[in-house]
């Protein structure tokens, strides 16, 4: 509604021929901000602000474009943290560190290329190529790293107990491996299914994370902790399980296995006495 003459507060409502979602739009919001709207209130008592639902996304979108990296740090150094302690390793934390973030990138590159190039959204009922929610990237950061995490500890825990028994770094891998591929492909098989089924429920927002989370797992668990991880650990060698001995003596100790009990020793039944 137009201000009226003498008051305080005024609202203009500005309908542009593009939809809200469209490049058009939010291209129009940084026009008024930027050109527009300064030169309207140079040398006047004017003060401007453009809202409406585009603008609150876009500025959305802003606040969390600039905390993305402290929080993905926050998750990453807390991982690192976690298994360091556990596994008493530098390259084991490193590594799962690394994994984790190529398996996100790889699951953001599908979800832009699923919808906002539209490559998959038209086909499924999702409509027309547009932008990908601007909060999908940290609640999908949040969830893949847990998941992720709990692949990572699921495999390198079975190694860590070879590798501490017998001290030999190859059959450390090959028997963790062997003993838990199967069981995470299992499982991530299932999470790939449920989270593909969020596609079919006609909401994008809800598309979107089945879509990323899908496409994550399977990166994660088919090429990633089964290929590329023994990959990597076979040829980092012994030095997977290094630790500097001043950094051992101040770290806390954390089984991952649970307390080491030694079995009890066999008892005999006692001669009867004639």
């Amino acid at each position: 509604m137009p201000a009226k003459a003498g008051a305080p507060l005024g609202i203009v409502q500005v309908f542009p021929t593009t939809s809200p979602q469209s490049k058009e739009t939010a291209d129009l919001i940084e026009r008024l901000r930027g050109d527009v709207i300064p030169a309207a209130e140079k040398g006047t008592a004017l003060r401007v602000h453009v809202g409406g639902q585009t603008a609150i996304f876009d500025d959305f979108a802003d606040v969390l474009t600039g905390k993305l990296p402290l929080f993905l740090a926050v998750i990453v150094g807390l991982g690192f943290l976690l298994l360091l302690i556990a596994f008493r390793s530098l390259l084991v934390p490193l590594t799962a560190a690394v994994m984790n973030v190529l398996a996100a990138a790889a699951s953001f590159g599908v979800v832009v290329a699923f919808f906002q190039f539209g490559w998959g959204s038209e086909p499924f009922g999702l409509g027309a190529a547009g932008p990908v929610e601007a909060f999908l990237p940290v609640i999908m950061l949040a969830i893949l790293f847990g998941l992720s995490m709990d692949y990572q500890v699921f495999l390198v825990s079975r190694m860590h107990e070879e590798w501490v028994h017998g001290r030999d770094n190859r059959r450390a891998i090959v028997v963790g491996q062997a003993e838990t591929g199967r069981v995470i492909t299992a499982a991530a098989t299932i999470m790939i299914a449920v989270f593909v089924a969020f596609v079919f429920g006609g909401e994008r927002a809800i598309a979107e994370f089945g879509v990323g989370l899908a496409a994550a797992v399977a990166i994660d668990a088919f090429i990633l902790r089964t290929v590329l991880v023994p990959a990597v650990m076979h040829l980092f060698g012994k030095a997977n399980w290094w630790l500097p001995p001043w950094l051992d003596r101040r770290l806390p100790h954390l089984s991952v296995e649970g307390p080491a009990t030694e079995p009890e020793p066999e008892r005999r039944p006692e001669p009867v006495a004639s």
